[in-house]
């Protein structure tokens, strides 16, 4: 028996003043409307049982109860990927205080937690959110405002699978979805009279904070801050949560700092100073944990993180081995030499790189992009580019790799490239290091006078200047997200990307937060204009136009959630795409 529509009090274009919309009246519709919720849940309900393509007239814009709702896409049929709907709350219904969404970071910040509580609100429905997980991105799920908005508009992007009884449309469900429980989880979570106004105070006011102290890192001297009382330590390796119970950070007394912040008023915690810092200790005490933490600390966190007030800077790249990359034409000269092959290593290229030569390229290629501090551990390093102590240095002479050791401290001297490194396993870097801190139980001690009294004095060849390298220009036609006149960029998961014909293996690339970051890298990759330029000058136009436009500049008419990358994950990527082909070098510093 087909069950009649049965509305919600208030549903359709108007109702309740809880509901904080705008009671029925007798004005048409804006321009362009389909109906109102009620005629949209009547709609559903007599498509009941009718062949899934007919859900395809759904398609539109519907009056909800004081909000928008777009139907922008239908699926085709119950086992493609859901359908995408578009909610636009007018900004008197959302009330949002201006306060908390007057410049882009703190937009960004109100907009990551209108969407978790918007997926909070949407539990034990189908439809989805991209809320994202612990790092605070701008995302294309929501924007306040923009493209001729009002400010503090509301607009959010959702996924919705239409449901069916095999190819047959299940209606019924559909309206109580639509018409019922998407409503209700709206008015729920973007609304600020039904908010929970404390906790999105706390959440802007956080992320705001968070950048202020990243922004205080250069003037300080400083590549990382972390705070005291941070929790490192996540729940598991899998889940990305703070570890119940984990050891509150204390930062050393010779490494403390005290910052201004807008809204706690000032931050204690251990600066990491510019320069060659080495972080030591025994196995399990802590050492990757930290680095870890100053890995994703170019991002913000949602507060109860532990790592709201731990940052390092925009620019920090995290650097490893990977073994079988391809690597396209990376001037590697600095690490690598007279190869018995003949192989100019100045224009190195192979096809299936070992863990020295990929660790050697990705250094490059690091610095290529603009990293301003690279980010080691050496437990995902090859040894043989990281270190070559004196007894192998006296027995084999002819030895093409220059260890990293040689020239990490020219590497800030010359070219005021920072380095941090976790190294439990070789000595050789004491008498590189302008800094030594020992972990031990999770807790952190300054060492560097007792290091520099084992090291002695740093040896000749650390001062020798770091090598110039070319600058890689990359054929444009080479980059095509494009199969048979369609593009195609979705994300398998965090670390792999389908781009047009490619699968690109992004595992490696360790600061990648979330997939809808990977997606945002194969959109970025397709909006990259490498036409007469190097990458770097690309990449700078490229932040340029995100800049400008945020996450809208990298859509191009994608319905794809995605969130915005940072360059050099977007130069990895490029990096990792086997048909990129780089047409030819510019000197270092030429443009």
């Amino acid at each position: 028996m087909t069950r009649p529509h049965r509305s919600r009090p208030g549903a359709g274009s108007g109702g309740p003043p809880r509901r904080g919309g705008p009671r029925r009246s007798d004005a048409p519709p804006p321009s362009g409307i389909r109906g109102d919720g009620d005629e949209l849940g009547s709609r559903l309900h007599g498509l009941d049982g009718a062949s899934y393509g007919a859900y395809k007239g759904l398609a539109g814009r519907w009056q909800m109860d004081g909000f928008e709702l777009e139907v922008r896409k239908v699926q085709a049929d119950p086992f493609a990927p859901p359908s995408r709907l578009r909610v636009t709350v007018p900004a008197a219904t959302a009330a949002l205080p201006a306060e908390l969404h007057r410049t882009r970071v703190r937009a960004r910040a109100l907009g990551g937690f209108l969407l978790r509580a918007l997926r909070t609100a949407l539990r034990g429905t189908p439809v989805t959110v991209d809320a994202g997980g612990q790092e605070v991105l701008d995302r294309s799920a929501i924007r306040i405002g923009g493209d001729g908005e009002e400010p503090g508009t509301v607009i959010v992007e959702l996924g919705a699978p239409f449901p069916g009884h095999g190819r047959r449309i299940a209606g019924h469900a559909a309206a109580r979805t639509l018409t019922d429980d998407l409503p209700s989880a709206v008015h729920a979570a973007l609304t600020w009279e039904r908010a929970d106004q404390d906790a999105a105070n706390e959440f802007v006011d956080t992320v705001e904070d968070a950048g202020a102290l990243r922004d205080a890192l250069r003037d300080n001297g400083l590549v990382a801050f972390v705070a005291d009382g941070a929790v490192l330590p996540r729940a598991s390796g899998v889940d990305d949560r703070r570890l119940r119970d984990g050891v509150p950070f204390a930062s050393p007394e010779s490494l403390r700092v005290t910052l201004p912040v807008p809204h706690r008023g000032e931050v204690t915690g251990m600066g990491v100073p510019e320069g060659v810092t080495l972080i030591v200790g025994g196995g399990y005490h802590g050492k990757s944990t930290l680095l870890r933490a100053l890995e994703t600390g170019v991002y913000d966190h949602v507060p109860g993180d532990g790592r709201e007030l731990v940052v390092a800077r925009p620019d920090a790249v995290s650097v490893r081995a990977e073994d079988e990359r391809s690597v396209q034409r990376v001037d590697v000269r600095a690490f690598v030499s007279d190869l018995p092959s003949g192989k100019p290593t100045g224009d190195f290229s192979t096809e299936s790189a070992s863990g020295s030569t990929s660790q050697a390229a990705s250094t490059i290629e690091a610095l290529e992009s603009g990293a301003d501090v690279l980010l080691i551990d050496e437990d995902t390093s090859a040894t043989n580019v990281m270190i070559r102590d004196a007894r192998m240095r006296e027995l084999i002479e002819s030895e093409p790799l220059v260890p990293f050791v040689d020239r990490v401290r020219p590497l800030h001297r010359g070219r005021g490239v920072s380095t941090v490194l976790v190294m439990g396993g070789s000595g050789d870097y004491l008498d590189r290091a302008d800094t030594v801190i020992l972990l031990q139980d999770y807790r952190i001690s300054d060492i560097t006078g007792r290091a520099r009294e084992i090291a002695g004095t740093a040896p000749e060849s650390a001062d020798t200047p770091f090598p110039d390298f070319g600058r890689r220009v990359f054929d444009p036609a080479s980059v095509d997200p494009q199969v048979r006149g369609r593009r195609k960029v979705t994300a398998r998961g965090r670390g792999r990307l389908t781009f047009g014909g490619e699968d690109i293996d992004l595992s490696a690339v360790s600061q990648l937060a979330d997939p809808s970051q990977t997606t945002g890298v194969g959109l970025a990759l397709a909006h990259l204009d490498l036409d007469g330029g190097t990458l770097a000058e690309a990449l700078d136009r490229l932040d340029a136009d995100v800049g400008h436009g945020g996450a809208a500049a990298l859509a191009h008419g994608s319905l794809a959630d995605f969130a915005v990358p940072r360059r050099h994950e977007i130069a990895a990527a490029l990096n990792r795409l086997r048909p990129a082909r780089v047409t030819g070098h510019r000197a270092d510093g030429e443009r």
